[in-house]
């Protein structure tokens, strides 16, 4: 009797906000957890999230309607300077209330469950990044090598 073959999740990380910082990981950790394989694809805005500093990752209270806030808080006030920084520390102190893991550990988490965390080198070569700025233990690539993976994979996911 043939074994089953190990299930694929492939995920693409487009977005570089705090609130978009999450899924990707979680969802990777949780899949590799499972025994899954398991590739993440940054791009775009989701490059930021692989950088060595995630200080600059912030959460914007604009145009995230969605967003619970203490207080009803009209859409103008949300574009108010200093807004983001302070929604931003809100987020975080809430995700360290509740123990939820830092993404600095999740993404930890991924290189030691041996997820595949691939950059993708035009966004690199188009922001004139330098591969200095990001962690090691990543890949760099295209997006021709990721779909190969994703035309295989049993999960698909654009973040």
């Amino acid at each position: 009797m043939e074994e089953p073959r190990q299930k694929k999740m492939a995920i693409i990380a487009s977005k570089g906000t705090l609130d978009m910082a999450y899924p990707p990981f979680i969802l990777a950790t949780t899949a590799a957890a499972l025994g899954w394989e398991v590739q993440i694809f940054f791009t775009f805005y989701g490059l930021q999230l692989l950088r060595k500093n995630l200080k600059h990752i912030k959460i914007s209270p604009l145009a995230n309607p969605a967003m619970p806030m203490p207080v009803p808080m009209p859409v103008l006030v949300s574009s108010l300077p200093g807004m983001q920084s302070m929604a931003t520390s809100m987020m975080k102190q809430k995700i360290k209330k509740h123990g939820v893991a830092s993404l600095e550990d999740l993404r930890t988490m991924c290189l030691e469950a041996d997820v595949k965390m691939i950059a993708c080198q035009m966004t690199i070569d188009l922001f004139e990044f330098k591969k200095s700025e990001f962690i090691e233990g990543i890949d760099y690539g295209g997006a021709a090598s990721f779909l190969e993976f994703a035309g295989e994979a049993d999960v698909s996911l654009f973040i």
